[in-house]
């Protein structure tokens, strides 16, 4: 089981599950998604997930629940293999041109979101890497 070297459980899920499961909650989280989420941590530099932690407003930036307004059945959130990041030192769209134009440093990101002000990549069941927009 791959556990970040760069963030915290807290982070990366829910309030219930975090409080329900601790740190067995990093269980829930697909490996590969985790190990990109720290690849692009130590190229971007500091960044978030959630941060409901501190009292911040996200709390659905990572692992994804029916009680949540952006649950999707079909989302790779629901399934541990996704996240919605946000860098304080690098834009989001310089992020996802770094992923797309260094593939061999993100082997397992198949999933990219354009046109949205943080950088969402998941690790999807795919050949290559899909890009789409909201």
């Amino acid at each position: 089981m791959y556990k970040c070297k760069h963030f915290k459980i807290y982070e990366l899920v829910p309030r219930s599950v975090y409080e329900a499961r601790g740190e067995k909650a990093w269980s829930l989280l697909d490996s590969r998604a985790l190990e990109m989420l720290d690849k692009i941590r130590e190229y971007a530099g500091p960044m978030v997930v959630n941060t409901w932690y501190w009292k911040g407003d996200r709390e659905w930036s990572g692992l994804r629940l029916p009680e949540s307004r952006y649950y999707s059945l079909y989302s790779q959130h629901t399934y541990g293999r996704a996240f919605d990041c946000i860098a304080s030192q690098k834009s989001s769209q310089e992020l996802r041109e770094h992923i797309l134009n260094n593939p061999q440093d993100f082997p397992y990101i198949r999933g990219i979101e354009l046109d949205v002000s943080w950088l969402h990549f998941d690790c999807r069941n795919s050949d290559k890497v899909v890009t789409f927009s909201p």
